[in-house]
């Protein structure tokens, strides 16, 4: 952590600001909440269709059951608290940064806007591949299991919970390469180390992928195992990237000192 403005302002200042930004913050998630829930309860029958289109080849009547008078209300609740949070997170993130940013060396600043942007690029591309690649296809798995004797009666909180969740964890798992390079920043993870445990790396995709997409489709478990394994690799290359960067920066202060 650098010299600047924080350094500088009591800590009664650093609380006041603090609380204000808080403040700011928890402002522009309500005002996000809010609209979601208007937008959605105003629109909800195009809202669950666009929901329910993943299951809706699988089921007979192509209709998911409700078991639940406010059922529909959690769902249309639940939406606008996720979407809510999205919407508001650039003034959350602008709030933080603004609060965190004058204590940081510019070289630092030059490092954690890249790492951010990456992060929710990251974030958006898993949660894209599980819904319209990897749920899809656990659906399809779902369904060619099932006895011709059974009748599958599906309600929608808990198809909404499945899916959700899923895309959720896919999302979260796609940060991999982002903690590695904050790990490698911190000098705590090593490409030395990534490369011994490569072949971990591919097993435990492998693992996770048959979890993630149960059943025998090969197809299925290659398009879940593959992009986690070329996670790995891309966080192996940052590592190797951040590890040249210090080193230069070690030398070139090395040189300074001389």
């Amino acid at each position: 952590m650098g010299p600047g403005k924080h350094g500088e302002m009591p800590f009664l200042d650093h609380l006041e600001e603090l609380r204000w930004r808080i403040l700011w913050s928890l402002l522009a998630l309500v005002i996000a909440v809010g609209l979601t829930f208007y937008f959605l309860f105003t629109n909800d029958d195009f809202i669950i269709t666009f929901l329910a289109k993943p299951i809706l080849p699988y089921l007979k009547d192509g209709k998911l059951t409700v078991f639940h008078p406010a059922a529909g209300f959690r769902i249309i609740m639940n939406l606008s608290l996720i979407i809510g949070t999205i919407l508001a997170s650039p003034v959350i993130v602008w709030h933080l940064w603004g609060f965190l940013s004058p204590a940081l060396y510019k070289h630092e600043k030059k490092v954690v806007i890249p790492i951010l942007m990456m992060a929710v690029l990251l974030f958006l591309a898993g949660c894209a591949l599980s819904w319209f690649v990897i749920l899809p296809l656990t659906l399809k798995v779902f369904a060619g299991i099932q006895s011709e004797s059974l009748q599958p009666m599906i309600g929608f909180s808990e198809y909404f919970g499945f899916a959700m969740g899923m895309t959720v964890a896919l999302g979260v798992a796609f940060e991999l390469p982002t903690v590695i390079l904050l790990l490698s920043l911190l000098g705590i993870v090593t490409p030395s180390m990534l490369h011994r445990f490569r072949r971990f790396a591919m097993v435990g995709s492998i693992v996770l992928g048959a979890f993630i997409t149960p059943g025998q489709d090969p197809m299925s478990l290659l398009l879940m195992a593959g992009p986690l394994y070329a996670l790995y690799e891309l966080s192996v290359v940052l590592s190797s990237v951040v590890f040249r960067w210090k080193r230069r920066r070690e030398a070139a202060a090395l040189e300074t000192a001389d």
